[in-house]
């Protein structure tokens, strides 16, 4: 199989954080969402990725490349972020004539498709455009200098449904090719089920799961029971639960579960929420 992405011990430390020990492979042709709560590591990950900051150990490689050896594979990696990095007092026509200097391959048409399909004024300041403007500006960029690798970071946030919907339209035409590939942080997950073939889920700098999305959704089930069921269950079925004033809610690992507890199926929405913020049993290290 060939990879678009593989990560191997990526590991970036500072004070208060660090990015410990990420490993993960893209294959080539598919959409892979990378999740976790605000602060758990996703942006630090890509930044690393592209060499926007350095890292402190690990391996990481893009279309085959290590991108801190061989800058010339940035040609064919196309990158949103969600701070945005285009200069305030530009404006979108100023930016694809700076764009055409930097890569090699701009297709200034396509460019002015996109602008055009996203609603985006050529003449108004970057400065001047909503957080959804500046995403949007970030994407047709992306798209418009024949990239087959999309390093995404939350590219869908601050945008109306409508237009994420056409953005996740774009992205599955995307791969249609399958030497092109997506990487997706996000954490509007419902985005993610729409489209993802894997799912890498992140939590304060560790990887808790990867692989693909079907494989996890069918895996992890909710629960309604009593505290005492939940007590009955072995520690490792369960890897976390909440409680209210109508009972318990856990999220289980079905194929560790026995055949007489009905169990429903799970979102990533539950799966993120139940392992961050869930209980653990008293008796469970891990999950």
């Amino acid at each position: 199989m060939e990879y678009a992405l593989e990560l191997r011990g990526l590991r970036k430390n500072y004070h208060h954080f660090t990015l410990d020990n990420v490993s993960l492979s893209l294959p080539k042709g598919c959409i892979m969402g990378f999740i976790g709560e605000n602060g758990a590591g996703k942006s630090t990950t890509i930044k690393a990725m592209v060499g926007l900051i350095s890292k402190d150990g690990g391996e990481i490689r893009l279309l085959g490349q290590d991108p801190t050896l061989d800058r010339s594979v940035m040609e064919q990696v196309g990158l949103v972020l969600d701070s945005g990095f285009f200069p305030p007092e530009m404006n979108a026509k100023q930016l694809g004539v700076s764009m055409a200097r930097i890569y090699q391959r701009w297709d200034p048409e396509e460019f002015r498709r996109f602008l055009e399909r996203f609603q985006i004024a050529w003449e108004k300041k970057i400065k001047e455009y909503s957080r959804g403007m500046v995403m949007k500006l970030s994407l047709a960029v992306a798209l418009s200098h024949g990239a087959k690798l999309l390093l995404l970071d939350e590219a869908t946030s601050g945008l109306d449904p409508i237009v994420r919907d056409d953005i996740l339209d774009i992205l599955y035409d995307f791969i249609q090719d399958e030497e092109h590939s997506v990487f997706l942080s996000s954490h509007i997950t419902a985005d993610l089920e729409k489209i993802a073939d894997y799912i890498a889920f992140i939590h304060r700098g560790k990887l808790l799961m990867v692989g693909e999305k079907d494989d996890l959704l069918s895996s992890y089930g909710l629960l309604h029971c009593t505290r005492d069921q939940l007590e009955e269950l072995a520690p490792d079925t369960v890897a976390g639960y909440r409680t209210s004033e109508f009972g318990v809610t856990a999220l289980v690992k079905r194929y560790r579960m026995p055949g007489d507890y009905p169990v429903e199926n799970a979102s990533l929405d539950d799966i993120l929420l139940y392992c961050v913020k869930g209980k653990k049993l008293a008796s469970q290290e891990g999950f």
